[in-house]
């Protein structure tokens, strides 16, 4: 099974049980966390994925059901199979970087996420702007990086070349590289900007 399958498959209702409070990228952000963190307590991965306790704990009885995790005196952790999981994903995203507003940004808060090799897959943005906003963020801005140069799909203009520092943020820490595509999602508070970038990140491995 992929894991995009996978991902997408534990996030769905199952009956009888009410329609889940999380999305497939809360889904992709506990794997993250518990693959960055482990061993990593309940009550720390409910505040990192801004989830209710209830709801996280449900998440947490998924993955365990699934073989991906397995909780321990310490906390939960990956099982062999959820590390060949977290590996797959962190060899295709970077973890998020908070960067500054900018006039390429939508709102207060900004995530931004690197995606290997994904650039010819891109298009305009459009997926994965929607993909962002479904889940309650502003929108989501796609760069693409070629030849040293940070572009708006469409626009051959070099990106952030009025916000040297945020330019030099986004290249230093994420190390782009060319056919990279850097996605940054946008909303007024950090758990939406946090839950748009994963969206929009999933929704563009779904194209590669």
């Amino acid at each position: 099974m992929k894991t995009l399958d996978i991902i997408d498959r534990l996030a769905i209702k199952i009956a009888p049980s009410p329609f889940p409070s999380f999305t497939p990228a809360h889904v992709f952000m506990i794997i993250e966390a518990i693959g960055y963190n482990e061993p990593i307590g309940r009550m720390k991965l409910s505040k990192i994925l801004e989830l209710g306790e209830g709801a996280t704990r449900t998440l947490i009885k998924r993955l365990q059901k699934e073989g991906i995790i397995k909780s321990t005196k310490y906390g939960c952790m990956l099982t062999e199979s959820g590390k060949k999981l977290f590996a797959d994903l962190s060899s295709k995203v970077s973890k998020e970087l908070e960067i500054p507003p900018s006039p390429y940004t939508l709102g207060k808060f900004n995530i931004a996420i690197l995606i290997k090799n994904s650039a010819k897959t891109i298009g305009y943005g459009i997926d994965q702007r929607d993909a962002a906003m479904k889940v309650g963020a502003l929108g989501a801005t796609t760069l693409i990086y070629s030849k040293e140069k940070l572009t708006i799909p469409g626009s051959p203009e070099d990106a952030f070349k009025d916000s040297p520092e945020i330019r030099e943020i986004l290249i230093e820490r994420l190390k782009p590289e060319d056919g990279d595509a850097i996605i940054i999602g946008s909303a007024n508070d950090k758990k939406s900007a946090k839950l748009g970038a994963k969206a929009a990140a999933l929704e563009t491995l779904r194209k590669i």
